[in-house]
């Protein structure tokens, strides 16, 4: 077992143009349990997209791009079913800006010596194998983008939008990738836990080695989130997984009631996940819960008890095919934010 062997099968991003999953979500309509669950979810989207008004936010949470979904949610910015972005930092930074620079996810096994993965220097997500060494470029490119940026606390999403700018400057290097086709769509993408991702270990690195240096504001991430919200007639907010970004993004509603400038509820929410409402975790936590927070209307909200691998590929297809996204406004939301 040596790290060419390992390293052999690519993770391969599904495309969501290339097949129409209109019909199949439509025959999950007259079905039961999580089929008819994403056939109502498939509905929201449509309707979110079809109101004009509604500034749709995107959350990710889980390894996402890694498995195979990047290029579906890059069709999804590109076509202008996103206006907004909040995600961990693994999905923008160790995983979809570390393709943009060239680099690849690798089909592998959770049955595998890890010890032995250590030695070679591959790191496992579940199925999932990556090269540590290529990691470790993907820090440093963090590292070189800060250190051309002005040191001053800067949100994420100015420093996303960096990064976007490098892989715009650069060539990308990759079929597709979130942070590029969001730069070029002026979508922001914010990262509320920017520094629990390789960009920590890149800003670590540029903090040490500078007496001046720049720091990220995650309450900077907050007040352009609610800007957002305060901006925009209403908002729909379509959420894989939950953890910071779910809370993140609905936490926005309350803010501007506290700032004395009171929105409205999120009026469309869909939440994609496997997590357990018992415990008490926000991850499961259930959109109508979150109703009691003030955050989310429960006239449009759906949860899908799912694995996003095997859901999102269906709704977005779902919604690409059925094409309300070419009549929206486009926001260009970064223009908004500065």
């Amino acid at each position: 077992m040596d790290k060419k062997s390992l390293l052999k099968h690519e993770v391969r991003h599904v495309d969501i143009t290339s097949f129409d999953a209109r019909p199949i979500v439509a025959a999950y309509a007259d079905m039961a349990f999580q089929a008819r669950n994403l056939a109502r979810a498939a509905d929201i989207m449509d309707r979110m997209l079809k109101d004009h008004d509604c500034a749709v936010i995107l959350t990710l949470a889980g390894s996402l791009c890694s498995a195979g979904l990047k290029d579906a949610i890059a069709v999804a910015i590109e076509h202008n079913m996103i206006d907004a972005v909040v995600a961990t930092g693994a999905n923008i930074v160790d995983q979809d800006f570390f393709e943009g620079l060239g680099f690849r996810h690798w089909q592998g096994s959770p049955d595998v010596d890890d010890n032995r993965l250590r030695e070679l220097a591959i790191d496992r997500i579940y199925d999932t194998f990556l090269d540590e060494d290529e990691l470790r470029v993907c820090d440093m490119t963090v590292a070189e983008i800060a250190g051309t940026l002005e040191p001053r606390p800067h949100s994420s999403r100015e420093f996303i939008n960096a990064m976007g700018a490098h892989l715009e400057a650069q060539g990308l290097k990759s079929e597709r990738s979130i942070v590029h086709a969001a730069w070029r769509a002026g979508v922001p993408i914010f990262c509320p836990a920017f520094s629990d991702c390789s960009a920590g270990f890149g800003l670590v690195h540029h903090q040490w080695h500078n007496e001046r240096y720049l720091t990220i504001d995650s309450v900077a991430d907050f007040k352009e989130l609610t800007r957002i919200k305060l901006e925009n007639p209403e908002t729909g907010i379509l959420m894989l997984g939950g953890g910071v970004p779910k809370n993140f993004t609905q936490d926005v509603v309350v803010a501007t009631d506290i700032l004395g400038e009171e929105r409205p509820m999120h009026r469309y929410a869909i939440q994609i996940t496997v997590a357990d409402e018992r415990d008490g975790a926000l991850s499961g936590s259930t959109l109508q819960e979150a109703c009691s927070w003030g955050k989310v209307d429960t006239t449009w909200e759906q949860m899908v008890y799912g694995e996003a691998t095997t859901l999102l590929p269906l709704l977005l297809s779902d919604a690409w095919h059925r094409g309300a996204w070419r009549e929206r406004p486009r926001r260009n939301l970064n223009a908004l934010l500065g």
